[in-house]
């Protein structure tokens, strides 16, 4: 099993559906209120075990009733919470999601998440480095992230950048990362002075640009490749970009070759949103290998 290493966000989701998003001052009716965990590392830590990857998670939690839920819920999906500890001076993440129109809408608070200190990930360092892929977002404070590159570039332990939410990355975390994958919104802030078309070829086989709908484009040093997604009837969009990010990660573990691991990543992305709940929809190994054949 390919080991992977998640350094990130965990959450309770407080998700409610609406026919459509209220205005500035407006209240609408909404029509079902669920409770769901999530939070982009959770997210992914969780999407990569459905997988088949051997996953640890760091990360915090709250001292709080959806602390425990968030740990239960990483145990009952067989995430390695060793490096996931309480906060008895914060409450867990929470994100308020409105799903209405198609899409979705998130306020994401980040409470315990704060938490993900550069010291705390120092205390978890064996871990990084016997990992055969590092994954990790933006919902976690930015020197943390930084202190993550450094470990990985010091180690050897590939990096996968995911930079979501959307801000500005030093320049170091770009150079130690193995691979990127912004959307089109935040490539722009990401590359800014740059088209993207220009950032691929900077970057060749190691930014990968998802593009929703129409796919993941990357430069393979002579052309620029366009690796379609998979067409579905969407139910909810949320966690679609975790999943494909962790698939893209136990792909690139297992070695496999770049379009390939891209394929598989854009499959298990594809079946996430035909089911309801960021981690609800995340397929198993078994379900993306069957839909591939």
């Amino acid at each position: 099993m390919a080991k992977i290493c998640v350094i990130g966000s965990s959450s309770m989701d407080l998700v409610v559906t609406s026919s459509r998003r209220p205005g500035a001052g407006e209240t609408v009716l909404g029509e079902s209120f669920k409770t769901v965990p999530g939070g982009k590392g959770a997210n992914q830590a969780v999407a990569a075990a459905r997988l088949g990857g051997e996953v640890m998670m760091i990360g915090r939690v709250g001292d709080d009733a959806f602390g425990q839920d968030i740990l239960n819920n990483f145990k009952a999906n067989a995430v390695n919470t060793q490096n996931v500890k309480p906060v008895t001076h914060s409450e867990s993440g929470t994100a308020h999601i409105i799903l209405a129109e198609g899409d979705n809408s998130i306020v994401f608070v980040e409470a315990a998440n704060r938490e993900v200190t550069p010291e705390y990930v120092n205390q978890a360092a064996e871990a990084i480095r016997n990992a055969d892929i590092v994954l990790i977002q933006q919902e976690i404070p930015e020197e943390t992230v930084v202190r993550v590159s450094s470990l990985c570039a010091e180690y050897g332990t590939p990096l996968l950048l995911n930079p979501a939410p959307a801000r500005t990355v030093p320049q170091e975390v770009i150079d130690n990362a193995a691979y990127i994958t912004p959307n089109e919104h935040e490539a722009e802030i990401l590359f800014q002075g740059m088209g993207p078309a220009e950032a691929l070829r900077k970057y060749p086989n190691k930014l990968f640009i998802t593009e929703g709908s129409k796919g993941v484009r990357y430069f393979d040093g002579a052309e620029e490749i366009l690796v379609p997604t998979y067409k579905v009837e969407a139910v909810d969009t949320t966690g679609a970009g975790d999943t494909f990010n962790a698939a893209f990660a136990v792909a690139l573990a297992e070695g496999k070759p770049l379009q390939e691991s891209i394929r598989f990543a854009n499959r298990a992305a594809s079946l996430s949103v035909t089911k309801f709940g960021a981690q609800g929809g995340m397929p198993t190994r078994d379900e993306v290998e069957a839909s591939l054949s």
